[in-house]
């Protein structure tokens, strides 16, 4: 005999342990179940299998390629030098250089991009240097003097932007 309450939380908590009764077990089929682990204990006469490992399967995550890269990191590094050896490539590399100042324009080139490295070495060649490479590049507005007439409209070719290179590093 079932009792009811009048509380209806009561009677929701009921119902669901009810329905949780008839869908776990309950009621109808079953699922098959495998036979129990044995604990230890053969059978007279049965050999044991061997049991084999499982086989490692190669996992393909994240971890597992950085690891793979952290096992081949030696071999693609280069052999670490000893600081004497270093200081003897940086010396070989290092050229003596000066920052230099000034503001020489910048040629056009062919494609019409501007040629800044050729600009470089001039402003380079105008201070006793040699060759030069660009720093610091500033870019104006060069208009005629049409574009000052009242009333004129402007027209595309009234106008052209110059770059100049202001400082570069300048070696011998």
């Amino acid at each position: 005999m079932m009792v009811r309450s009048g509380n209806p939380a009561m009677r929701f908590g009921t119902l669901t342990s009810a329905a949780m009764l008839l869908l776990l077990g309950g009621g109808g089929t079953g699922w098959t179940q495998s036979a129990p682990p044995a604990l230890g204990l053969q059978e007279q006469g049965s050999t044991p299998a061997p049991s084999a490992p499982p086989a490692h399967e190669e996992n393909p995550g994240l971890i597992n390629e950085m690891g793979k890269l952290f096992d081949k990191l030696p071999s693609i590094l280069p052999p670490i030098k000893r600081p004497s050896q270093t200081m003897d490539d940086l010396s070989r590399l290092a050229k003596p250089s000066t920052m230099v100042s000034g503001r020489v324009v910048c040629p056009v080139s062919s494609n019409g991009a501007p040629d800044c490295k050729q600009a470089a070495d001039q402003l380079c060649q105008g201070k006793g240097y040699k060759e030069g490479k660009s720093l610091n590049a500033d870019s104006a507005e060069k208009c005629s003097a049409k574009v000052l007439i009242p009333g004129r409209q402007r027209k595309p070719d009234d106008c052209r932007t110059d770059t100049f290179v202001t400082s570069a590093l300048c070696q011998n």
